[in-house]
């Protein structure tokens, strides 16, 4: 029902905006905003059939996984603390190690990897619910924790800063400065998102597993920091891509070999498992399009842009810094569309400099929030649920408190 009202709203504000401008002189605004339309309706077919092959391998795999019983081991890893915020799901089901490999995916920064995990865990959790039409309490808590999901290595924003510093002629830039703080920012955004579903959903967190899985992640994390850190930046950068394509890759031999010492025909569960991947994907199409269509109408019509002039205006009137405001819209456009989100981030850095502090924090930014009415429209409409119950306000409160976070962060660092 709320995306029913966000959907709608989007379009009418966009059109009265469109119209104001016609009005102005600006003859072209419907065009515009028609053209869009039309690209982001391609753009969502498209997202869904480029889904099709990774989809089908990460359920193929996911597949053997589950037949070999390695799936078991990591949902019983992660049993005590899932008992704890996801009391719903029983221990040992296949749910609990699909949302552990889809939180170790996204910690890791491979959103290809992660989603199609993500998508699995959701239609285990749909097998759980018994209103098919309407989110569960265990849906509701995984969807908000992956749009706040933590992430340890901002792979791709990494790359982007590296490649960018090239071009701007930068010499010995570490494009990885931001690896802690994008670290911290999601951290926050984690704990807002949890946080705000335990009180909708009355959990106490004030429990030991709880309270020693965030013990131990800060522990690993700071460990991880200090071994990354020792090295020169290039090193370093170079050594967050290996972990990651290593980690997964690793996974994926361990699977495979794990399934063929337990004697399973490894390549027919991989088919099996792969045959739902096209299933898949072509189920979230109107999904998709429906939500970006929506999205870019409230761009193209200058809304978005609309919106940051009046916070930067707000902000200035109360005597706070503003330096921070070229940065905002990856923020905003990130809650919305990750593909749009990226190149506000590239045109901040390009206009600033990627050294900048506006370019580091519009990194810091990318890194540390997520898609969150993206996710909320494919994860859902993976297993058709229409009532999304207070999915949406948990997920916004996480990227509001997880996009402050990352400004107050970047001040932190990098002033």
């Amino acid at each position: 029902m709320v995306l029913n009202y966000i959907w709608i709203g989007f379009f009418l504000i966009g059109f009265l905006v469109a119209l104001a401008r016609l009005l102005q002189g600006d003859l072209t605004i419907f065009a515009q905003v028609l053209s869009g339309i039309f690209d982001t309706a391609k753009t969502g077919f498209d997202i869904s059939l480029g889904l099709v092959g990774v989809m089908s391998l990460w359920l193929g795999i996911m597949k053997i996984g589950e037949q070999a019983g390695v799936i078991q081991l990591f949902a019983r890893a992660m049993a005590p603390f899932f008992a704890r915020i996801f009391p719903e799901v029983p221990r040992g089901h296949p749910a609990g190690g699909s949302m552990v490999m889809n939180f170790s995916a996204n910690m890791l920064g491979l959103d290809n990897a992660a989603t199609p995990l993500g998508l699995k865990a959701m239609a285990e959790l749909q097998e759980l619910n018994p209103r098919k039409d309407t989110a569960s309490n265990a849906m509701i808590m995984f969807l908000v924790l992956n749009t706040a999901g933590i992430t340890l290595i901002p792979t791709s924003v990494i790359a982007i800063r590296q490649a960018i510093a090239v071009d701007q002629g930068l010499v010995g830039f570490n494009a990885a400065d931001i690896f802690l703080p994008t670290l911290v920012g999601t951290f926050i955004s984690f704990v807002a998102g949890l946080v705000a579903v335990a009180v909708y959903q009355r959990i106490n967190l004030f429990t030991a597993p709880v309270v020693a899985f965030f013990v131990g992640f800060i522990a690993l994390m700071a460990g991880v920091f200090a071994w990354l850190h020792s090295y020169p930046p290039a090193v370093m950068a170079q050594t967050i891509g290996l972990l990651g394509s290593l980690v997964i890759l690793s996974i994926i031999v361990m699977f495979i070999a794990v399934g063929a010492w337990r004697r399973i025909n490894v390549y027919e569960s991989f088919v099996e498992g792969a045959k739902e991947g096209f299933g898949v994907a072509v189920q979230i199409i109107p999904y998709l399009v429906a939500i970006l269509v929506a999205i870019s109408v409230f761009r193209t019509t200058g809304c978005m842009d609309y919106v940051v002039r009046g916070i930067a205006a707000a902000v200035g009137a109360m005597g706070l810094p503003t330096d921070f405001v070229p940065a905002l819209p990856v923020g905003l456009m990130k809650t919305l569309s990750g593909s749009g989100a990226r190149g506000l981030m590239v045109d901040v850095m390009k206009t600033y400099g990627v050294d900048s502090f506006q370019g580091k924090l519009a990194a810091i930014i990318q890194g540390s929030t997520e898609t969150t009415f993206y996710v909320l429209a494919v994860y859902f409409g993976s297993v058709n649920i229409r009532k999304t119950r207070y999915a949406l306000t948990c997920g916004l409160i996480a990227d509001g408190v997880g996009l402050v976070g990352a400004i107050l962060v970047g001040y932190w660092f990098f002033k």
